[in-house]
């Protein structure tokens, strides 16, 4: 492991930039981005587009470690270059961003108000590939959707034993149990989530250190446990579908929070705005998320 990316990770002023859109997402992000369904015919279009987008997010002149901590990539993102280095050398050697891995296959269907992850067979060689290519750490998403106790310890269950493999492999892991902030009873999924995200952190030896990545909670700083836990590096938060706005005012209300958006992020940038444009929106962009981040 990097002990000077563990560093930064630990103690750097700034977030997290999500740009780890799947398959699934994909086209959602490049509708927001301005370009349709009817400018691509395949999959492999698709991919090329979307990475033109992250590649235009990752080379800005804003995008670098004075506001950024670390990017989260897609796993083909991972395998692809920027400006000729494969992204994860780009972003720590050109940027000094610390880059992350989403390792997740995709959610389950729904069971006990909740959706785990779909098992993932190949992490094993997914892990190998991402030191290889100098990854520090990786995310894994589930989501909560109802105060089900039963659901939720599955969600937690398995976040904890997917990301001890994960850690066994000399990688960092960005667990995230996400909490569907349109539930009718998001406040008592958050008390669940948080007991049961204790007692698995309480379980973990010295040299098990993760991330946690969760949706704001409804109740200030309520997840001030979690972040000042000796076995959590940083708590991160999600945007959930808030708009950057309301997210960063959420944001700011918890201390030791920061952020780890993706759409809020890339928010107001497109395709058809010419280089100034599209530097100067995501510049205001990351101004915003940073100042929400370090409160």
């Amino acid at each position: 492991m990097n002990q000077e990316q563990l560093e930064f990770v630990k103690n750097g002023k700034g977030f997290i930039a999500a740009l780890d859109q799947s398959g699934g997402s994909t086209p959602k992000a490049l509708a927001l981005y301005g370009v349709s369904e009817d400018q691509y015919s395949t999959e492999e279009e698709m991919y090329d587009l979307i990475h033109e987008m992250r590649t235009r997010v990752m080379t800005a002149p804003s995008f670098n470690s004075d506001s950024i901590i670390g990017a989260i990539l897609f796993e083909q993102t991972m395998d692809r270059k920027v400006e000729g280095q494969y992204t994860a050398d780009y972003l720590w050697q050109q940027k000094g961003v610390v880059p992350f891995l989403k390792v997740d296959k995709g959610l389950a269907e729904e069971e006990n108000g909740v959706q785990v992850m779909k098992l993932i067979p190949d992490l094993d060689d997914v892990l190998k590939r991402a030191n290889e290519r100098n990854v520090f750490g990786t995310k894994m998403r589930s989501v909560i959707k109802k105060a089900n106790p039963e659901g939720i310890k599955k969600v937690v269950e398995q976040q904890f034993e997917v990301g001890k493999q994960i850690l066994a492999a000399g990688l960092v892991p960005i667990l995230e149990p996400e909490v569907d902030i349109n539930s009718t009873d998001k406040e008592q999924i958050e008390q669940i989530l948080k007991e049961e995200m204790l007692k698995h952190l309480d379980q973990l030896s010295e040299d098990q250190n993760v991330m946690i990545k969760i949706t704001i909670p409804t109740v200030d700083n309520f997840f001030k446990e979690l972040i000042d836990h000796p076995r959590v590096l940083r708590v991160v938060a999600l945007s959930g579908g808030y708009k950057r706005d309301d997210a960063n005012q959420k944001l700011a209300a918890n201390e030791g929070l920061i952020a780890s958006f993706s759409r809020a992020l890339s928010e107001g940038v497109s395709a058809s705005q010419s280089d100034e444009e599209f530097n100067a929106m995501l510049e205001n962009s990351i101004k915003g998320i940073y100042e929400a981040s370090i409160t």
